[in-house]
């Protein structure tokens, strides 16, 4: 049995208005943006290793330095975020270069070198830091994470040259033994000659 309303008529759907649409539109399209830029600072927690950006602090930019005291050639900066480490050893006098897998910060990294007139002594690359090669450098240093350090040693061993020395910061590599431990806690820094027979 059908009811039927006496006087009442189906209504149309309101209709936006201008402004209506122009919220809609400008608010999705904020949305999806945001979802971009994060993507890459998200993803790395779904990889098998999760090495998320943390700047590096004013203590560990001093240890940095000071285990870099005396040394000279190039230096790559593993995991190289947002620049600080690159920028600081091109100041020392080093040729130096980054790898970061983030391309905001590669980005980022890159116009800030442009806007410092230090794009001539760093160069930053988006790669995979383990299909990148370390041989071409004499100095390393890492940001890295507990459990991807013993893989990173293995690298090294493998492709950099004795008399390379690598600055590893907030964790130590497994199994070498340091030339010299700077600071403590988070901004432990961990000095390493490589030698091979």
């Amino acid at each position: 049995m059908e009811l039927e309303l006496i006087g009442s008529e189906p209504k149309a759907p309101k209709k936006l208005s201008p402004a209506g649409k122009i919220l809609i539109y400008t608010t999705g399209g904020l949305a999806v943006g945001v979802s971009i830029v994060c993507i890459p600072f998200v993803s790395p927690a779904l990889r098998k290793v999760c090495l998320p950006y943390v700047p590096a602090t004013t203590e560990q930019l001093a240890g940095v330095t000071r285990a870099l005291a005396g040394r000279s050639g190039r230096l790559l900066d593993v995991g190289s975020g947002d620049g600080r480490i690159v920028f600081t050893a091109s100041q020392l006098g080093f040729k130096a270069d980054g790898v970061e897998l983030n391309p905001w910060l590669v980005y980022y990294s890159r116009i800030a070198a442009l806007l410092s007139s230090q794009s001539q002594n760093t160069t930053f690359y988006r790669r995979n830091l383990w299909t990148f090669s370390l041989k071409p450098y004499n100095n390393i240093v890492i940001f890295g994470v507990e459990q991807m350090m013993a893989e990173f040693e293995s690298k090294l061993l493998a492709e950099t040259e004795s008399g390379t020395v690598v600055v590893a910061c907030r964790f130590p590599l497994p199994n070498m033994v340091p030339i010299e431990t700077i600071g403590h806690g988070v901004d432990t820094v961990w000095k390493y000659v490589i030698k091979k027979q």
